[in-house]
C-alpha cells in the first residue's frame, strides 16, 4: 500500500462544511486538501469518494477496553471490546476505563489491549484508577502514573452519586483532582478526573464545590453519564456554562426508549439551542455493563454497551434538524479539546489522516492514521477481528 493517498471528489466535513474536495493523504497525516488536485508523484494510491462524505474519525472517551460489568456475579462480566467493532462505527480513537470491577479486571491487561489495538491501527489512550477511591493505580501514585505511563492521560471512571460508589469524601475528590492536575501538567497531558456519575440526588455537586472553593479550574473535571436524567443534565449544563465540559452517554442502537426517557440525543439538541454545543462530548460506555436495579438496589439484568452508540446518536441528532457541521462536534474536535489530543478530531492539513468515508451516512471506508482498516464494507485486515 502506498504511503501516498489520494481521496478524489469527496464531501468533507472537517467537522466544518469544506464542500467537495481532493484530500491528499501523506504517510499517516493529511497534507493537503483542494479542488481537482494534481498530483505528480509516482505511486499515488488514489480512491474515488465520489457520492460519499468524509468526516474526521469519532473520538470515543469512555470505552471499557477490557469488558466491564460483575454486578451480577461472575457471569455478568462482560467480553472485550473486538477491534473490527469500532472500524464498523466510524471509531479511531479511544480512552480506555476500568469501572465496577477493579478487583478481577486490571490495569495492566487494560494497558496491554490498549498497546494492542494500537498495533491494529487504532489510537488509544487510558485512565488510571477505576471506581473507587483510593483509585488503583500503575505506580501507587497518580502523578507518576501520568508521568511515567505513555497511555495515561487522567484518571476515572471514579463514581459519584451512585450505590456502587465508595462514597467518596468531597476531601477525598479534591485530593484526586489535585494530583491529576498536577501530573498532567508535568506530562504534558489533559489530567483530567472522569466522573462516573450516577442518579444519587448530589449529582455533580462536588464538582461545583470544588469550582467555588478552590483555584482548580473546570478543564481537569470531566463527568460523564450526565445524560442520564433530564435533572443531571440541566446541572451539567449549568456546569458548561461556567466554563466545563460535559460527556453525555450515547444511545445505543438497539435500545428501546420511551417517549418520555431524556436521552443524549435530547442532550445535544437542548445544548445546542442554548449555545452551548461546544461545551458537550458523547461517549459509548462501550463494553460496559448497562445494569438494571431495582427500587431496593437489586440487580435485576444488563445490557452491554457497543460503540455503534457515538456514531447512532449523532446520526439520529441530524434526523432532528441539527446540521452535521455542529453534531459532529461531540465526537471529534470537542473530545479533543477536552483530552488534549493533538492532531485528532480534524480533517485539516497536519492532522492524523483518520478519516471516515459514509455513502448514504453508513460508514463505507475508514482510515486509521492514513491506512485503509475498512475498504468498502470490508474490514482490510482479517487479524482486527478479537
Amino acid at each position: 500500500m502506498g504511503l501516498i493517498k489520494l481521496i478524489r471528489n469527496v464531501e468533507v466535513y472537517g467537522p466544518k462544511y469544506l464542500g467537495k474536495k481532493d484530500v491528499l493523504i501523506v504517510g499517516e497525516k493529511i497534507g493537503f486538501i483542494d479542488e481537482h488536485m494534481q498530483v505528480q508523484v509516482p505511486e499515488v494510491e488514489v480512491y474515488d469518494g465520489d457520492g460519499m462524505v468524509a468526516i474526521p474519525g469519532l473520538i470515543d472517551s469512555h470505552v471499557h477496553f477490557t469488558g466491564g460489568g460483575g454486578e451480577g456475579g461472575f457471569s455478568t462480566r462482560t467480553p472485550e471490546l473486538k477491534i473490527s467493532d469500532c472500524i464498523k462505527n466510524g471509531v479511531t480513537t479511544l480512552v480506555g476505563c476500568l469501572g465496577t470491577d477493579g478487583v478481577t479486571r486490571g490495569l495492566e491487561n487494560l494497558y496491554a489491549k490498549s498497546k494492542a489495538m494500537e498495533q491494529a491501527g487504532v489510537t488509544t489512550y487510558i485512565y488510571t484508577g477505576s471506581y473507587r477511591v483510593p483509585p488503583v493505580t500503575f505506580t501507587g501514585s497518580i502523578q507518576r502514573d501520568l508521568v511515567l505511563i505513555d497511555k495515561v492521560i487522567g484518571v476515572g471512571e471514579i463514581a459519584i452519586s451512585d450505590h456502587r460508589s465508595s462514597q467518596p469524601t468531597l476531601e477525598e475528590i479534591l485530593r484526586i483532582v489535585a494530583d491529576a492536575r498536577v501530573g498532567g501538567m508535568i506530562a504534558g497531558k489533559c489530567g483530567v478526573v472522569n466522573f462516573h456519575v450516577g442518579g444519587g440526588r448530589n449529582g455533580i455537586g462536588y464538582l461545583f464545590d470544588i469550582i467555588r472553593e478552590t483555584e482548580i479550574p473546570h478543564q481537569h473535571l470531566y463527568p460523564t453519564h450526565m445524560s442520564r436524567n433530564k435533572t443531571l443534565f440541566e446541572s451539567g449544563l449549568h456546569f458548561a456554562q461556567e466554563g466545563g465540559f460535559i460527556d453525555l452517554t450515547g444511545v445505543q442502537p438497539d435500545e428501546e426508549l420511551k417517549k418520555e426517557d431524556f436521552t443524549a440525543i435530547d442532550g445535544i439538541v437542548e445544548a445546542y439551542e442554548n449555545g452551548l454545543i461546544d461545551r458537550i462530548t458523547i461517549s459509548s460506555d462501550g463494553q460496559g455493563s448497562l445494569p438494571h436495579f431495582d427500587k431496593e438496589g437489586n440487580f435485576t439484568g444488563l445490557n452491554v454497551g457497543s460503540v455503534g452508540a457515538v456514531m447512532y446518536t449523532l446520526m439520529k441528532t441530524v434526523e432532528r434538524g441539527i446540521s452535521p457541521s455542529e453534531v459532529l462536534k461531540v465526537a471529534t474536535v470537542n473530545t479533543a479539546s477536552v483530552l488534549k489530543l493533538i492532531g485528532k478530531g480534524r480533517i485539516a492539513v497536519g492532522y492524523d489522516a483518520d478519516i471516515v468515508l459514509m455513502k448514504d451516512w453508513q460508514v463505507n471506508t475508514v482510515l486509521c492514521r492514513g491506512k485503509f482498516a475498512m475498504k468498502d464494507g470490508e474490514i482490510t485486515d482479517l487479524n482486527v477481528d478479537w
